[in-house]
């Protein structure tokens, strides 16, 4: 079981970070001519999605500390080997929120 989490884990992980920064390219919150409603929601839309990132950098991350053979106590403060059923669970449901819309766009 835990070796299945640990695929899916990474999968929506490499999922989630794909989309993440897709739609960060997008958002420009500094764009010039903006309102200040259109700016504060294209800053609150680029912090959503970074974290997003960050998040799904995460996930894969191990995977490449491992074939770079760093020990998992040099990054313990960043990354962890075996993820919870409650995280893989809330990254995947994202992925499966992104790939749905995905789908629906054709």
């Amino acid at each position: 079981m835990n070796t299945t989490l640990q695929i899916l884990h990474w999968l929506a992980g490499f999922i989630v970070l794909a989309e993440a920064l897709n739609k960060l390219e997008r958002t420009a919150p500094f764009a010039p001519n903006l309102s200040t409603h259109k700016r504060v929601v294209d800053g609150l839309k680029a912090m959503a999605w970074t974290l997003l990132a960050l998040g799904g950098a995460g996930a894969i991350a191990p995977s490449f500390f491992g074939l770079l053979s760093v020990q998992p106590g040099d990054v313990a403060i960043l990354v962890h080997q075996s993820p919870s059923f409650a995280e893989t669970a809330v990254l995947v449901g994202f992925a499966v929120l992104i790939v749905r819309t995905r789908v629906k766009e054709g």
